[in-house]
């Protein structure tokens, strides 16, 4: 038997902060708040969090690992340690590798390697095809965190243009679909005006006009329109726009909620002006936009429009983000530095640590229907990080933990920082030091 007890902590849960204790035995949280020392077994290992925030470990949706076939980018290993340096205790990762995750087989495949592998909890999304929609009607619910829809053409090129067999899986499918919007007619569109003008010398200031707002919105809508008419459990995935804030309800909880949204942390972060300093360092999919944007997808986080903040943590190389516009790939890494990102917004005075929480841990446990993580609770697994909301360090490649080795943080001096990362009970990561013999679990979901 193993045991931990956190002392002193700010317990931030379920929309409260509380001075108190946490008890961990084995893998789960088996008491909370004033505990009883009759309950504490013998040798348990003592964390002092006095001055610290005690938070639920961080779920992030909406991660590329690359692995298999894209490992000289990342891999499963390098990037569940950077995920546990930044509090990240769960993932979900996207079917854009090689091959590509539209089968069970492969996608079996991909449970194994991080079953190998990866320092913390994983689940895999089954990526959709114009041709594969039976094969995704026969996956098993509790099994898989839910289904992948490009929209969009991003790396990979899994974009999905049959209408047909869009409307017959929204029709059907009780899982969760997860989309990546945008319009690929108005981009194309857009892009052939630009490469007039400037031929293959495309600044990447015009990354968001061409991948436009209109680009956004007409997608999105199109796909909140049509998961309306069948009742689908549709998750529109980093959302980027104003205009599509208002797409999305507020006056129901997330976990009741068919239509959910996720804003990612770089389109939080990053406005459009910071393209002539970044370049291609911040070119994603969808653009990061205007400060109106921005500012835009902050309110709406914090009004309940916007359910869950992600990172969309994308790496590729130096080599790759150093082509001309055109050629260099879309997505950047962000995962170990999602959490003192949120809470620089914080010491800003822009969200609460209250709202990050339910931002990152409770709803998606809530949207994707996770069994016993996401919440500090009593018989609960032991996920769990603890962060140091004082604690001044600036983002340099001495302590960038991507395969790919760079940040568009590098230079960014951060106010907070993770501390420890408790994964099913184990100590991931202590103050700079990994436990790389800890494997995580597969996440198992909840059908209703």
């Amino acid at each position: 038997m193993s045991s931990i007890i956190i002392r002193n902590g700010t317990i931030i849960n379920e929309g409260k902060s509380s001075k108190g204790d946490i008890l961990i035995v084995n893998d789960l949280i088996t008491a909370i708040g004033e505990i009883d020392d009759s309950l504490i077994p013998p040798v348990t290992k003592v964390i002092n969090a006095e001055g610290r925030f005690v938070m639920p470990g961080i779920i992030d949706d909406h991660v590329h690992f690359r692995e298999p076939g894209l490992t000289h980018k990342a891999d499963i290993l390098s990037e569940s340690r950077a995920a546990a340096a930044g509090g990240v205790t769960s993932f979900m990762d996207m079917p854009n590798t090689v091959p590509q995750a539209v089968s069970l087989k492969i996608l079996e495949e991909k449970f194994l390697i991080a079953s190998e592998k990866s320092l913390v909890n994983y689940s895999f999304y089954l990526g959709a095809t114009n041709s594969n929609i039976d094969e995704l009607l026969s996956a098993d619910p509790e099994k898989i965190c839910g289904i992948k829809l490009f929209l969009g053409a991003s790396t990979g090129n899994m974009l999905v243009n049959d209408n047909n067999s869009i409307e017959r899986l929204l029709s059907s499918t009780p899982m969760l679909v997860a989309c990546h919007c945008e319009d690929e007619g108005i981009i194309n569109s857009n892009r052939e005006i630009f490469t007039k003008k400037y031929g293959g010398n495309i600044p990447p200031e015009c990354h968001p006009l061409i991948r436009s707002r209109d680009a956004c919105f007409k997608s999105s809508e199109a796909m909140v329109n049509m998961a309306s008419l069948h009742n689908t459990r549709l998750h529109l995935l980093h959302i980027s726009t104003a205009d599509e804030v208002r797409l999305f309800s507020n006056n129901i909880p997330a976990g009741r909620k068919r239509i959910t949204a996720e804003a990612c942390v770089h389109h939080l972060w990053f406005d459009d002006s910071c393209y002539g300093k970044l370049g291609n360092l911040m070119k994603w999919n969808p653009a990061i936009k205007t400060a109106f944007d921005r500012r835009a997808l902050i309110d709406g986080l914090n009004a309940g429009y916007i359910d869950v903040v992600a990172t969309d943590h994308a790496p590729h190389t130096l080599a790759e983000k150093s082509e001309p516009y055109l050629k260099a790939p879309s997505g950047g890494p962000m995962i170990q530095h999602s959490l003192p990102l949120m809470m620089e917004l914080y010491h800003s005075g822009l969200i609460s640590p209250e709202t990050i929480v339910e931002k990152m841990c409770h709803n998606p446990a809530r949207i994707f229907r996770i069994k016993n993580r996401g919440f500090i609770r009593e018989g609960y697994k032991a996920d769990i990080c603890i962060v140091n909301p004082m604690d001044t360090w600036t983002v340099s490649t001495g302590n960038i933990l991507y395969k790919c080795r760079w940040s568009p943080l590098e230079g960014t001096t951060l106010r907070s920082s993770v501390e420890y990362t408790i994964v099913n009970g184990n100590i991931v990561y202590d103050r700079g030091n990994l436990n790389e013999q800890c494997r995580g679990e597969r996440l198992q979901f909840k059908i209703n």
